[in-house]
């Protein structure tokens, strides 16, 4: 067994060097993803608090997202978002129990764009799908979000593209909200 794990490790530390008469290869660039301010489920000022720049520009995007007639608070840092329009959106929900009514944030949603669903995760907040745009508008990574536990977490993604006659093609996975395969 020694013997195997050994040489498992030594083929995957082969492939991290160049092999002698090549060019070594640029490393990828990898954008730093922000963090938020305070955790899940804190009290929160919805002006200053989750993924926030140092010199924040905030606009909301206020949306009823359980189904009460009361809108949630949704904002985005523009000088945060990308070339491509990708912006973070964050959720804020209005708090219930000990701490009294206080904004609660719920999560940060990464996307250009965002869509409800029709399905619900707990306290019935609606699923969303963001769209988080791959240059030039061609591909995507879209992702699911559904509420469980006090705050938005991904239920899964899929790569797409877009197609000349502008339909949106993506790969298949199962494990995605609104998935018709179990």
């Amino acid at each position: 067994m020694k013997v195997v794990a050994r040489f498992a490790f030594a083929v995957a530390l082969a492939g991290c060097h160049p092999r002698a008469g090549t060019t070594p290869r640029a490393p990828s660039r990898v954008g730093q993803v922000p963090v938020p301010t305070l955790q899940v489920g804190a009290c929160a000022e919805p002006t200053r608090d989750g993924v926030v720049g140092a010199h924040p520009d905030l606009s909301r995007a206020d949306r009823d997202l359980d189904g009460d007639g009361q809108p949630e608070v949704v904002t985005r840092d523009r000088s945060l978002c990308t070339p491509d329009g990708n912006c973070y959106w964050n959720i804020f929900v209005r708090g219930h129990g000990v701490a009294g009514d206080c904004p609660r944030y719920a999560g940060t949603l990464a996307g250009s764009a965002l869509e409800p669903r029709d399905s619900r995760g707990d306290d019935r907040m609606v699923d969303v799908r963001a769209f988080w745009a791959l240059g030039r508008g061609r591909r995507f990574l879209v992702e699911d979000y559904r509420f469980v536990r006090g705050g938005y977490q991904s239920a899964g993604a899929l790569l797409c593209r877009r197609e000349d006659d502008d339909r949106l093609q993506c790969s298949e996975d199962a494990g995605t909200i609104g998935s018709d395969r179990p």
